[in-house]
């Protein structure tokens, strides 16, 4: 069974993620792919490895709300309390994005794709990092996403930085919910 990441392993990943640099990390159902969500590099770096159309947009995963609300247009606090009913847990919620998130964050949309994750290795890398984190599947657009942190170094190599971590017990990706309508997406 992979390790948690040591101490030394996250002040690398600090570092990769303060300069733009891409890492993959075990998230809920599968490795992934994730960079600084307002690095213009970092996102042109994922996208390249992926191999990933820039129009379809991003998620972003934090370990509180704190890391999330600066990428999303204010709440009502109604619609805070609501946030609660959803997280923290693997559902990907479209919020209405900040008007200072990049558009390659968020592809052709308004809105923006988070979610406040409980899978303990994100959260933890979350923390380690100080911030939010992109998080799409670690493949190659239209390929399996890779489940293993070696998986991940055959892929992609001095590309992305490749954290140890266990990926969680889900077998489908994260449900994504459109938070205005409550509609399903995915």
């Amino acid at each position: 069974m992979p390790s948690r990441p040591s101490h030394t392993a996250y002040r690398r990943a600090r570092t990769r993620y303060q300069r733009g640099g891409v890492l993959a990390y075990a998230t809920e159902s599968c490795f992934g792919l994730g960079c600084h969500p307002a690095s213009a590099r970092g996102l042109r770096r994922v996208v390249r490895l992926k191999g990933r159309a820039q129009s379809k947009g991003m998620i972003v995963v934090g370990a509180d709300w704190a890391q999330l609300a600066p990428y999303i247009a204010p709440l009502s606090p109604d619609q805070l309390a609501r946030l609660a009913t959803y997280w923290p847990g693997a559902v990907t919620l479209l919020l209405p994005a900040s008007r200072r998130v990049l558009p390659m964050l968020r592809g052709k949309h308004r809105t923006l794709a988070v979610r406040l994750t409980a899978h303990p290795a994100t959260v933890a890398l979350c923390r380690a990092l100080g911030g939010a984190l992109v998080s799409t599947s670690a493949n190659h657009a239209g390929q399996r996403p890779h489940k293993t942190a070696s998986a991940c170094r055959r892929a992609f190599g001095h590309h992305a930085l490749t954290l140890s971590g266990q990926v969680g017990s889900r077998k489908k990706p994260s449900t994504i919910v459109d938070f205005d309508s409550g509609r399903v997406l995915r």
